[in-house]
């Protein structure tokens, strides 16, 4: 660590107007190629419309040094990396991959407005992807200045209280004006409350594990070319290292280039690692091809079809995540539309421990028509969605997510479920789900190939009634099959009676869909006597005739005799076979 910097990527989110991108401006000392609004949109309409990157540096603060060894050495530098994100609502997919690259949450607030929509929403990806949060209250200088204090001490204590649910619990507050007097006033005001941040920021830093092992992966922001140079593609490593002279993979592409040379905000490096933020220059390669993306060490990384998730739901959410239904789907950097599957573990396997970086294909599983939330409500659409539960939700659920277009994307990524076709300016949160990709489906033809293997089932139940008794061991069945069924297909299913008996369905009995039923240990005495009490009273009532004085005083059955016929139908078993359990 010694003589070199370390890297910490600190995100700046909030409602657009919040002040974002001029606080990485009073907070940052060296701007990259892509900070500060330079894009000529970006400047037009006076939004940030793309990840800005800029950067400062202190000394690294001793409790985060190593023990000081032999000799003099360099003071080890902290170097701090602004991530600006957009605050516009239409560019949430930009934000989402801006917060898979950050250690620390800036989330800023414009002091006179409080929390809005989108800040809510920077809220809830930060607590996905984040594990720490700085409140910065923007524009004290448009607070009256009598009744300042007060006013920053009301809206301190309203976003402590809307932290109290979340992860972020007690994270500090802290007022500043990051440029006094708005956008145009002259650049003589000095900002306030710039180097109590910077101070605050560098107490809240602690430095992320960072692993220079396992295969190279760079999120990429920014493509562009210089003259004479080549190709540079700037972004933030999230895994491994990568050397001058090593080969690189722009997946998306299946191109390999070689890396020419590399900086760090404009300083010319020979090596970087997991968590820098780098340019790394190629050449013939043209940047047009490449905006945003992953880069990789070749054949590293997969190109996928579908995927199998974790899922949770984000409780802002309204409404219910019904299976069939297509959401933006954003892997990595990537955003696309998908189709999502929810299932659940399988009734008898809902005590094992949930295991949070695979997927099983030897278990089954349980199809469900939506995500079951927990909660007292959860037994309702539980019974609807076919999970049988005790009133409370499964402890895990995944979901089958078939993309539109494939994806390119390394394992265990982050995977977040939004409905982006929501209004937009309705005040509703629409982030929907998120999780980690567990599998990913490669073949281009995985319905045949992969799902098959995939054990989820439907639970099938059919309710019917004994018509008549034929003998000891065996009773006549209707109303369990349509009369156009193929009773064929059912043949040597058991059945249970309602009396206590189990039975095999033997076969059709006539055209109008009813069966035969054999009883293997025949009805039991009790069972005759109510099936013949049951079947001459219906048949006595039928012809008009009244019933004898002795079966007057027998009391009447509650109701016939029942058939019950339960079974699993497996969702990607091309025969569409019925299997009953053991």
């Amino acid at each position: 660590m010694a003589g070199r910097r370390v890297n910490v990527n600190v995100g700046v989110l909030g409602h657009i107007d919040s002040g974002k991108t001029a606080l990485a401006r009073a907070l940052s000392t060296t701007a990259s190629t892509a900070a500060f609004d330079k894009q000529p949109q970006s400047r037009e309409r006076g939004i940030t419309l793309d990840l800005g990157f800029s950067c400062f540096s202190v000394p690294l603060p001793a409790r985060l040094r190593p023990a000081p060894g032999a000799g003099p050495e360099p003071e080890p530098q902290l170097q701090v990396t602004l991530v600006d994100c957009p605050g516009h609502a239409s560019l949430i997919r930009t934000i989402i991959g801006g917060a898979q690259i950050i250690d620390l949450m800036m989330l800023v607030i414009d002091v006179t407005k409080g929390m809005q929509t989108q800040s809510a929403e920077c809220l809830v990806i930060g607590q996905i992807a984040c594990q720490k949060l700085v409140v910065v209250l923007n524009k004290i200088d448009l607070l009256p200045e009598g009744k300042r204090q007060a006013a920053i001490d009301r809206m301190t204590r309203k976003m402590q209280k809307t932290l109290e649910n979340t992860k972020f619990r007690g994270a500090p507050v802290i007022p500043v004006a990051a440029k006094p007097g708005g956008p145009d006033a002259p650049e003589t005001e000095a900002p306030q409350g710039i180097q109590e941040l910077i101070e605050l920021l560098t107490s809240q830093i602690s430095i992320p594990t960072r692993d220079p092992s396992g295969p190279f992966l760079m999120s990429v922001d920014h493509c562009f070319s210089i003259k004479g140079q080549g190709t540079v593609m700037t972004g933030t490593i999230l895994s491994g290292s990568v050397s001058l002279g090593d080969s690189v993979e722009i997946p998306a592409l299946k191109v390999v280039r070689k890396v020419k040379s590399m900086q760090m905000f404009h300083t010319p490096v020979s090596s970087a690692v997991q968590g820098d933020r780098l340019g790394i220059c190629v050449t013939q390669f043209d940047p047009k091809l490449l905006e945003r993306g992953l880069v990789c060490a070749p054949g590293s990384l997969h190109t996928v079809h579908a995927a199998l998730i974790s899922v949770e739901k984000i409780p802002y959410f309204r409404g219910p995540l019904q299976t069939k239904a297509k959401f933006h789907i954003t892997v990595g950097h990537e955003t696309v539309m998908g189709r999502v599957m929810f299932f659940s573990p399988a009734p008898d396997s809902l005590d094992r421990e949930p295991v949070l970086d695979s997927f099983d294909f030897s278990r089954e599983y349980l199809f469900q028509e939506q995500y079951l939330c927990p909660g007292p409500a959860t037994a309702e659409a539980d019974e609807k969605a076919g999970q049988a539960s005790a009133g409370h939700g499964p402890r895990q659920q995944w979901a089958l997510v078939e993309f539109e277009k494939p994806v390119t994307c390394p394992r265990l990524c982050l995977v977040i479920g939004s409905r982006l076709d929501a209004d937009i300016h309705a005040n509703t949160c629409r982030l929907a789900f998120h999780g980690v990709l567990l599998h990913g489906l490669e073949d281009r033809t995985y319905a045949e190939s992969a799902l098959p293997a995939l054990r989820v089932y439907k639970l099938k139940q059919k309710h019917g009634v004994v018509e008549r008794v034929l003998d000891d061991h065996s009773v006549i069945g209707r109303s369990l099959f349509k009369k156009e069924t193929n009773i064929q297909l059912f043949v040597g299913l058991r059945v249970h009676l309602s009396t206590g008996e189990l039975g095999v369905i033997d076969s059709a009995f006539g055209q109008s869909g009813k069966f035969k039923v054999h009883i293997p240990g025949g009805l039991s005495p009790d069972s005759k006597s109510i099936l013949t009490s049951a079947l001459k009273k219906r048949g006595r009532a039928g012809r008009g005739e009244a019933a004898k004085p002795e079966e007057a005083e027998r009391p009447e059955p509650a109701q016939p005799v029942g058939l019950s016929l339960s079974f699993k139908r497996y969702v990607f078993d091309a025969h569409k076979r019925m299997v009953q359990s053991p």
